[in-house]
Formats: structure tokens, sequence, C-alpha cells
């Protein structure tokens, strides 16, 4: 079966899914069962997933999740405010290339460590990366800086991933997919501006990523599209964009064979979209839907809408609780993410937003969310929350609590990376996480391997002062 995982296991991983969006727990077992035998039985994949249509949802689920943009507009807290943009040419630049900063150290902070990111012989996410890096010396956490190559704690909690991350070797910003995601925002910006579709979106990756650079959900909606989707093959005018999406059977392109549509994916793909909006929460979340919908529902569409909101607010102010609010706004109220993100907002408050109280406050994120795959969006956006709001803004303090978060530690280092490179702006980031990559950016994106960091945050500029002039 061509796609991210074996058919025997897109069926567990559907069965999981379903009862977390509110599916009777026996329905959807028996389902999946079914979906089984029909595998079994020759039946082809259509046959096999139809078995999961139609199942009865519980009475007491409580939660209220649209994926279409004006249900989940209907069911916000308001609309969220747009705040004039009073930055020179020069502070504008400045702070953004601190978000395309913050976005590639804390991406390259957290890729050693992304193997860690499950529990292992019993010990979670977050703490294995403590054992390994306390193993080395005492000193070594809190994070102080790249994680080093080697562990005498190797054998217990697993060996460090990505040399080219590593505090030894580290020269550049090594291509990755929550950079090369950036990357292509950037691009269909600049195609296409603010009149940019999600069909748009779509073209871009057949255009410039390879099937084996995507995940999860991205691979199985890339699958999908390619199979059932002629429209989308060749360039597209801006123009034509909202007419491919007419045409186009989203549901089924983000449901058929895709478990994983409320994981993290659409939510490290936004960035691009906050900085196009700075100062603008609502007009980035927005920008967020339109990509997140090829592959996402529900949660992993809010996710993304929370974060790029996140991203521009943090363009005019230096208020992490008002930066997360922003983010809050975009999202219904009746989701399982507004509910989880307000418990994790709560949790913060209880230890004082207190950067020394943060292993306190993982054991209580981890207590409320560990139920989720350590790739899904709520129990990421979780640690991403704490990370804003312990670190009060400090881009060290939040890169570092970012990735000491455990779970997907690469995304999550650079969303909050973003927001607190925003807030610092270039001339006052670290340079100690900022000298060694050498405004170098190394995407597999073509004209973006290699490019500067700084150019891409002139790019961002640019794209800015179009889109809010429109």
């Amino acid at each position: 079966m061509a796609g991210w995982d074996t058919l025997e296991n897109l069926i567990h991983e559907e069965q999981k899914q379903l009862i977390e969006e509110g599916v009777v727990a026996s329905a959807a077992q028996s389902a999946a069962a079914e979906a089984a035998a029909r595998w079994a039985a020759g039946k082809n994949e259509h046959e096999v997933w139809a078995a999961f249509t139609d199942l009865p949802r519980r009475a007491d689920f409580g939660f209220d999740e649209p994926s279409d943009l004006d249900g989940i507009r209907a069911l916000r807290n308001g609309r969220g405010r747009r705040t004039e943009l009073n930055l020179s040419d020069a502070q504008l630049l400045d702070n953004m290339h601190g978000a395309w900063l913050g976005r590639c150290a804390g991406c390259a902070l957290g890729k050693p460590v992304e193997g860690m990111m499950g529990s292992h012989r019993g010990i979670p996410s977050w703490q294995r990366q403590k054992r390994y890096l306390t193993a080395i010396s005492p000193g070594e956490w809190p994070l102080r800086d790249y994680i080093p190559r080697h562990s005498p704690a190797e054998a217990e909690v697993g060996k460090a991933w990505c040399p080219s991350s590593q505090r030894e070797q580290i020269a550049f910003m090594e291509s990755d997919d929550d950079i090369r995601y950036t990357v292509l925002g950037q691009i269909i910006l600049t195609k296409h501006g603010r009149r940019f579709t999600s069909s748009h979106v779509a073209n871009e990756w057949f255009d410039k990523l390879t099937y084996q650079q995507v995940c999860t959900a991205e691979t199985q909606a890339y699958r999908n599209m390619v199979m059932t989707a002629d429209h989308f093959r060749g360039a597209l005018t801006t123009d034509e964009g909202a007419a491919c999406d007419a045409k186009s059977d989203w549901h089924s392109i983000v449901h058929h064979l895709n478990p994983y549509r409320e994981w993290i994916g659409a939510q490290i793909r936004v960035d691009s979209y906050g900085y196009a909006a700075p100062g603008d929460p609502e007009l980035a979340a927005e920008f967020a839907w339109r990509d997140a919908r090829i592959s996402h529902v529900k949660n992993g569409i809010y996710g993304a809408m929370f974060c790029a909101a996140m991203i521009a607010e943090a363009f005019v102010t230096n208020d992490p609780m008002r930066i997360v609010e922003a983010g809050m706004a975009q999202i219904p109220t009746t989701s399982r993410l507004y509910a989880e993100m307000r418990q994790v907002i709560d949790l913060c408050a209880a230890h004082g937003h207190r950067f020394e109280r943060f292993e306190a406050v993982l054991e209580g994120i981890y207590g409320l969310l560990g139920h989720y795959n350590p790739v899904h969006t709520n129990n990421n956006a979780g640690v991403c929350v704490m990370a804003l709001l312990l670190s009060g803004g400090d881009f060290h303090k939040g890169i570092t609590l970012a990735v000491m978060g455990g779970l997907d530690t690469d995304c999550n280092g650079a969303t909050v990376g973003s927001i607190v490179g925003a807030i610092t702006g270039a001339s006052k980031v670290p340079t100690h996480w900022t000298a060694r990559l050498n405004d170098t950016l190394k995407s597999l994106i073509p004209e973006y391997h290699p490019i500067a960091i700084s150019e891409c945050a002139r790019r961002s500029v640019e794209i800015a002062k179009k889109v809010l002039a429109e």
C-alpha cells in the first residue's frame, strides 16, 4: 500500500482517530474489524475504507468541531483584533529576521532529540531528553546549547539524530520539513499574494516536494490528490485557483486512508502566513486554513490557525499571554484544542508562569494530554503554550522550553522560535544561538538551497507590505 504505512496499520490508527473525534468506541472497533475483513477478502481500498462511514457519535462527547472556515468563525469568541503595524521598514525587517532566525535555531535545537518523542521503557519523552543530557553533565539541563552527539545514556534513552544539527558540527540550517514548508509558504505568497488558494498550495507540493519529503497526513493527502484530481497538475494562475478549489473533493482527499488528519503536520506549515500578516491574526489564521484544509480536519486545522495567529500577533506585542489569546480567538471555543489549551494556560498560571517550574508544568501537560500520539496537534500545541508563557517572551527560554517539552521537538522549537524571534528582533537575538548557522539555509527547495536566512527575511517583508496594502 503506497503511502505512510500499511493498510493494516492505517486501519488501526483510524479506529483510534475516530474514537478521539467522538465516535462510539465499540462502533469504531467494529468498523475496523469490518475494514480488515474486506481487505482480507480482496476488496479495493475504497470499499475497505467505506467501512468507516456514518458511525454513531457519543452522546456525551460535548464538542462541536467544524472544518469549514465559516463554521469555525461562527464558533470563535469574537473576531480577534487587528493592530496597526507602527514599525519602520528597518524595524519590521529586524523583527522578521528575528522570526526566521528563531525558527531555524529552534528547529535545529530540536532535531537531534526528535527521535525521543515517544515514551521508551516507561520514560516519557521529555525525561528521555533530560537523562540523555544529565548523563553528560548535570549542567546540561536545563538546555543551554545545541544537543551534543553522544551521551552515556544512549543505550537507555536512544541516540541523537541529525549530525548536521548537533553541537559539534552545526554550521547552517539543514533541510527539514518544518523549514521546507516555511519556504513553500513564501513561494506561494510571492506568486499569488493574499489571493492564493488551497489548490495553489497543492500545486507547490507537487512542483517542489518529492513524495519522500512528506510525512503522515501530508503523505496521504499528496497520494489522494495525485490519484484523484487531474486538475491539480500543471501550473495554476492566481485566477484559476478558486475554480480549481471548487472542483476538488477536499473531504475525500483529507479523509481517505488518512488517520493522521489531526496530527501536527498542518501546524508546522503556517509560519510564512503569520509573517505575511503582522498584526492581523485573523488574516494569518485564514491563510493557514487555506493551507491546512488540503490534509487536515478539525483540530489539525485549528492548530494551524492558532499558531499562525500567534506569530502574526508577535510582531505587535511582547506580551506572551496576549499572543496566546490572539491564537485562541481564531479557533472554536467548542473544540478540544480550545478546552485543552485553556487547561494548559491555567496550569501555567498555577505555577506562577515561572521558568524554574517548567518540569512540574510538563508533568501536568503530559497528564492532561498524554493520551494523544506524540505528533498530534493538541499535545504539541500545549508544549508551545507552556514555552511561551513560562519564557516571558525571552528568546533563549522560549526555544529551550519548547524543545525540553519533548514530543515533536523540532516542530515546537521552530514554532516558538518564530514567535520569540519576532518579539526579540534579529539585532537582539543571542548570537550564541544564531552565529553557528552562518546566515545559511539549505532547504533542498530550488532557489533556496542554499540561501541566506537574512534574504528569506527580506522577502517576507516585501510579501507582508504587499499583503497589508492590498
